[in-house]
Protein backbone atom coordinates (compact mmCIF):
# COMPACT_ATOMS: atom_id res chain seq x y z
CA UNK A 1 0.00 0.00 0.00
CA UNK A 2 1.39 3.42 -0.95
CA UNK A 3 1.49 6.28 1.56
CA UNK A 4 0.52 9.90 1.10
CA UNK A 5 3.56 12.18 0.86
CA UNK A 6 2.50 15.53 2.30
CA UNK A 7 5.62 17.19 0.87
CA UNK A 8 3.89 17.09 -2.53
CA UNK A 9 0.23 17.46 -1.56
CA UNK A 10 0.30 21.07 -0.39
CA UNK A 11 2.37 23.30 -2.71
CA UNK A 12 2.84 26.93 -1.66
CA UNK A 13 4.63 29.97 -3.08
CA UNK A 14 6.38 32.55 -0.93
CA UNK A 15 7.08 34.27 1.31
CA UNK A 16 7.01 37.51 -0.67
CA UNK A 17 8.46 40.57 1.06
CA UNK A 18 6.22 43.62 0.52
CA UNK A 19 8.17 46.89 0.67
CA UNK A 20 6.75 49.38 3.14
CA UNK A 21 4.46 46.95 4.98
CA UNK A 22 4.69 47.31 8.76
CA UNK A 23 2.78 45.77 11.69
CA UNK A 24 -0.62 47.40 12.00
CA UNK A 25 -0.90 48.10 8.28
CA UNK A 26 -3.31 46.28 5.97
CA UNK A 27 -2.16 44.35 2.91
CA UNK A 28 -4.67 44.48 0.06
CA UNK A 29 -4.34 41.54 -2.32
CA UNK A 30 -6.20 41.98 -5.62
CA UNK A 31 -6.75 38.72 -7.50
CA UNK A 32 -6.14 39.62 -11.14
CA UNK A 33 -6.08 36.21 -12.80
CA UNK A 34 -6.23 32.50 -11.96
CA UNK A 35 -5.79 29.64 -14.41
CA UNK A 36 -6.13 25.95 -13.67
CA UNK A 37 -3.94 23.43 -15.44
CA UNK A 38 -5.25 20.27 -17.08
CA UNK A 39 -6.08 18.00 -14.16
CA UNK A 40 -7.08 17.87 -10.51
CA UNK A 41 -8.20 15.55 -7.73
CA UNK A 42 -10.66 15.21 -4.85
CA UNK A 43 -10.29 12.73 -2.02
CA UNK A 44 -11.57 11.45 1.29
CA UNK A 45 -8.68 11.14 3.74
CA UNK A 46 -9.02 8.94 6.85
CA UNK A 47 -9.87 10.79 10.08
CA UNK A 48 -10.46 14.07 8.23
CA UNK A 49 -13.56 15.82 6.90
CA UNK A 50 -16.94 16.73 8.38
CA UNK A 51 -18.16 13.10 8.24
CA UNK A 52 -14.92 11.31 9.07
CA UNK A 53 -16.72 8.61 11.08
CA UNK A 54 -19.16 7.92 8.24
CA UNK A 55 -16.41 7.58 5.62
CA UNK A 56 -13.33 6.13 7.34
CA UNK A 57 -11.58 4.76 4.24
CA UNK A 58 -9.39 6.64 1.78
CA UNK A 59 -11.03 7.40 -1.57
CA UNK A 60 -9.53 9.29 -4.51
CA UNK A 61 -10.87 10.56 -7.81
CA UNK A 62 -8.99 12.49 -10.50
CA UNK A 63 -10.58 14.79 -13.08
CA UNK A 64 -9.71 16.16 -16.51
CA UNK A 65 -9.94 19.98 -16.40
CA UNK A 66 -8.95 20.60 -20.02
CA UNK A 67 -12.54 21.65 -20.81
CA UNK A 68 -11.69 24.92 -19.05
CA UNK A 69 -15.33 25.60 -18.11
CA UNK A 70 -16.61 22.54 -16.25
CA UNK A 71 -15.54 19.63 -14.10
CA UNK A 72 -17.27 16.63 -15.65
CA UNK A 73 -18.04 14.87 -12.38
CA UNK A 74 -20.06 12.06 -13.95
CA UNK A 75 -22.63 11.52 -16.69
CA UNK A 76 -25.07 14.43 -16.48
CA UNK A 77 -23.23 16.26 -13.66
CA UNK A 78 -21.08 19.27 -14.53
CA UNK A 79 -19.62 21.56 -11.86
CA UNK A 80 -18.49 25.00 -13.09
CA UNK A 81 -14.78 25.69 -12.78
CA UNK A 82 -14.35 28.75 -10.55
CA UNK A 83 -10.71 28.80 -9.42
CA UNK A 84 -9.36 30.28 -6.21
CA UNK A 85 -6.38 29.88 -3.89
CA UNK A 86 -7.33 28.03 -0.73
CA UNK A 87 -4.36 29.50 1.13
CA UNK A 88 -3.38 33.15 1.29
CA UNK A 89 -1.81 34.79 4.28
CA UNK A 90 0.92 36.83 5.89
CA UNK A 91 3.44 35.79 8.52
CA UNK A 92 1.84 35.87 11.98
CA UNK A 93 3.35 37.87 14.82
CA UNK A 94 6.36 36.01 16.21
CA UNK A 95 5.77 33.31 13.59
CA UNK A 96 8.52 30.76 13.11
CA UNK A 97 7.58 27.83 10.91
CA UNK A 98 3.90 28.39 11.75
CA UNK A 99 1.61 25.77 10.12
CA UNK A 100 -0.95 27.12 7.67
CA UNK A 101 -3.58 24.81 9.19
CA UNK A 102 -5.55 25.81 11.07
CA UNK A 103 -5.98 29.34 9.71
CA UNK A 104 -5.71 32.35 11.98
CA UNK A 105 -6.07 36.12 11.97
CA UNK A 106 -3.03 36.15 9.65
CA UNK A 107 -4.97 34.21 6.99
CA UNK A 108 -3.50 30.86 5.95
CA UNK A 109 -5.74 27.99 4.94
CA UNK A 110 -8.88 30.13 4.69
CA UNK A 111 -10.59 28.10 1.93
CA UNK A 112 -12.93 31.02 1.21
CA UNK A 113 -14.20 30.14 -2.25
CA UNK A 114 -15.22 33.74 -2.97
CA UNK A 115 -11.52 34.69 -3.21
CA UNK A 116 -11.65 34.33 -6.96
CA UNK A 117 -10.83 36.64 -9.89
CA UNK A 118 -11.80 40.24 -9.12
CA UNK A 119 -11.97 39.83 -5.34
CA UNK A 120 -9.81 41.93 -3.01
CA UNK A 121 -8.52 40.26 0.15
CA UNK A 122 -7.40 42.38 3.07
CA UNK A 123 -4.89 40.93 5.55
CA UNK A 124 -3.62 42.47 8.81
CA UNK A 125 0.16 42.91 8.57
CA UNK A 126 1.91 41.45 11.62
CA UNK A 127 5.56 41.40 10.54
CA UNK A 128 7.75 43.86 8.66
CA UNK A 129 7.39 43.14 4.95
CA UNK A 130 4.16 41.15 5.55
CA UNK A 131 5.83 37.97 4.15
CA UNK A 132 2.88 36.88 2.02
CA UNK A 133 2.46 33.27 0.87
CA UNK A 134 -0.21 31.51 -1.16
CA UNK A 135 -1.10 28.20 -2.77
CA UNK A 136 -3.55 25.30 -2.42
CA UNK A 137 -5.15 25.85 -5.82
CA UNK A 138 -8.82 24.86 -6.13
CA UNK A 139 -10.84 24.57 -9.35
CA UNK A 140 -14.13 24.43 -7.39
CA UNK A 141 -15.36 24.15 -3.82
CA UNK A 142 -18.56 24.54 -1.85
CA UNK A 143 -18.62 26.60 1.34
CA UNK A 144 -17.30 24.18 3.93
CA UNK A 145 -15.02 21.94 1.80
CA UNK A 146 -16.83 19.18 3.66
CA UNK A 147 -14.92 16.05 2.64
CA UNK A 148 -11.58 17.81 3.45
CA UNK A 149 -10.58 18.42 -0.16
CA UNK A 150 -11.89 20.67 -2.90
CA UNK A 151 -11.03 20.08 -6.56
CA UNK A 152 -7.30 20.35 -5.87
CA UNK A 153 -5.20 21.34 -8.86
CA UNK A 154 -2.06 23.09 -10.08
CA UNK A 155 -2.72 26.75 -10.77
CA UNK A 156 -1.24 29.96 -12.17
CA UNK A 157 -2.05 33.15 -10.24
CA UNK A 158 -1.54 36.86 -10.87
CA UNK A 159 -1.90 39.07 -7.79
CA UNK A 160 -1.52 42.79 -7.10
CA UNK A 161 -0.38 44.03 -3.67
CA UNK A 162 -1.15 47.39 -2.09
CA UNK A 163 -0.09 48.51 1.39
CA UNK A 164 -2.72 50.50 3.27
CA UNK A 165 -1.12 52.27 6.21
CA UNK A 166 -2.52 51.75 9.70
CA UNK A 167 -3.75 55.34 9.95
CA UNK A 168 -6.11 54.65 7.03
CA UNK A 169 -7.16 51.04 7.63
CA UNK A 170 -6.31 48.53 10.37
CA UNK A 171 -8.21 45.25 10.72
CA UNK A 172 -8.16 42.41 13.29
CA UNK A 173 -8.52 39.52 10.84
CA UNK A 174 -8.96 38.86 7.09
CA UNK A 175 -11.71 40.69 5.21
CA UNK A 176 -12.66 40.66 1.53
CA UNK A 177 -14.80 42.30 -1.12
CA UNK A 178 -16.10 40.31 -4.08
CA UNK A 179 -16.71 41.52 -7.60
CA UNK A 180 -20.33 40.61 -8.24
CA UNK A 181 -22.55 38.00 -6.60
CA UNK A 182 -21.44 35.04 -4.49
CA UNK A 183 -22.63 32.26 -6.81
CA UNK A 184 -22.60 33.86 -10.26
CA UNK A 185 -22.13 30.67 -12.28
CA UNK A 186 -25.10 28.81 -10.77
CA UNK A 187 -27.53 31.60 -9.86
CA UNK A 188 -29.63 31.07 -13.00
CA UNK A 189 -31.29 27.90 -11.68
CA UNK A 190 -32.92 26.47 -8.57
CA UNK A 191 -31.30 25.24 -5.35
CA UNK A 192 -32.26 22.34 -3.09
CA UNK A 193 -31.68 22.73 0.65
CA UNK A 194 -31.43 20.39 3.61
CA UNK A 195 -31.11 21.41 7.27
CA UNK A 196 -29.75 20.39 10.63
CA UNK A 197 -31.45 21.83 13.71
CA UNK A 198 -30.19 21.68 17.28
CA UNK A 199 -28.01 23.22 20.01
CA UNK A 200 -24.65 22.49 18.33
CA UNK A 201 -23.51 24.03 15.03
CA UNK A 202 -21.09 21.23 14.20
CA UNK A 203 -23.74 18.56 14.74
CA UNK A 204 -26.22 20.63 12.74
CA UNK A 205 -23.75 20.90 9.86
CA UNK A 206 -23.22 17.14 9.92
CA UNK A 207 -26.96 16.45 9.93
CA UNK A 208 -27.60 18.85 7.05
CA UNK A 209 -24.79 17.26 5.05
CA UNK A 210 -25.96 13.69 5.72
CA UNK A 211 -29.43 14.62 4.51
CA UNK A 212 -27.95 16.21 1.40
CA UNK A 213 -25.86 13.12 0.64
CA UNK A 214 -28.97 10.95 0.98
CA UNK A 215 -30.93 13.27 -1.30
CA UNK A 216 -28.27 13.37 -4.02
CA UNK A 217 -27.59 9.65 -3.85
CA UNK A 218 -31.25 8.68 -4.06
CA UNK A 219 -32.35 11.31 -6.56
CA UNK A 220 -29.47 11.04 -9.00
CA UNK A 221 -28.47 7.40 -8.48
CA UNK A 222 -24.86 7.89 -7.46
CA UNK A 223 -22.90 6.23 -4.66
CA UNK A 224 -22.95 8.02 -1.31
CA UNK A 225 -19.16 8.41 -1.28
CA UNK A 226 -19.39 10.24 -4.61
CA UNK A 227 -22.26 12.36 -3.30
CA UNK A 228 -19.96 13.30 -0.39
CA UNK A 229 -17.22 14.38 -2.82
CA UNK A 230 -19.73 16.29 -4.95
CA UNK A 231 -20.95 18.15 -1.86
CA UNK A 232 -17.39 19.23 -1.14
CA UNK A 233 -17.20 20.73 -4.63
CA UNK A 234 -20.49 22.62 -4.84
CA UNK A 235 -22.75 22.42 -1.74
CA UNK A 236 -22.70 25.53 0.46
CA UNK A 237 -23.15 25.23 4.22
CA UNK A 238 -24.90 28.25 5.73
CA UNK A 239 -25.73 29.28 9.28
CA UNK A 240 -29.35 30.15 8.73
CA UNK A 241 -30.33 31.03 12.29
CA UNK A 242 -28.64 31.48 15.68
CA UNK A 243 -31.11 33.57 17.72
CA UNK A 244 -33.79 31.09 18.73
CA UNK A 245 -33.06 30.05 22.33
CA UNK A 246 -29.96 28.01 21.55
CA UNK A 247 -31.50 26.02 18.70
CA UNK A 248 -29.36 26.70 15.63
CA UNK A 249 -30.24 26.03 12.00
CA UNK A 250 -27.58 25.00 9.49
CA UNK A 251 -28.57 24.69 5.84
CA UNK A 252 -26.83 22.83 3.02
CA UNK A 253 -27.60 24.31 -0.40
CA UNK A 254 -27.16 22.40 -3.66
CA UNK A 255 -27.18 24.25 -7.03
CA UNK A 256 -29.46 22.19 -9.27
CA UNK A 257 -27.92 23.71 -12.39
CA UNK A 258 -25.09 21.16 -12.21
CA UNK A 259 -27.56 18.42 -13.16
CA UNK A 260 -28.75 19.87 -16.47
CA UNK A 261 -27.55 21.73 -19.53
CA UNK A 262 -28.83 25.15 -18.53
CA UNK A 263 -25.25 26.27 -17.87
CA UNK A 264 -24.50 26.43 -21.59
Amino acid sequence: MSELNWDYVYPLSGPVYINGAEPGDTLAVEILDLKTKRWGWTAVLPDLGLLAEDYPDAYLRTFDLSDGKYIHFSEGIKVPIEPFLGTMGVCPKDGDGTPIMPPGNFGGNLDVRQLTIGTKLYLPVQQAGALFSCGDGHAAQGDGEVCVSALECPMYASLKFTVIKAAEKSIPSPQFQTKGGLTQKVNHDDFYGTTGVGPDLMTGAQEALRSMIDYVSETYSIEKIDAYLLASLCVDLKISEVVDAGQYVVSALLPLSIFNDSQE
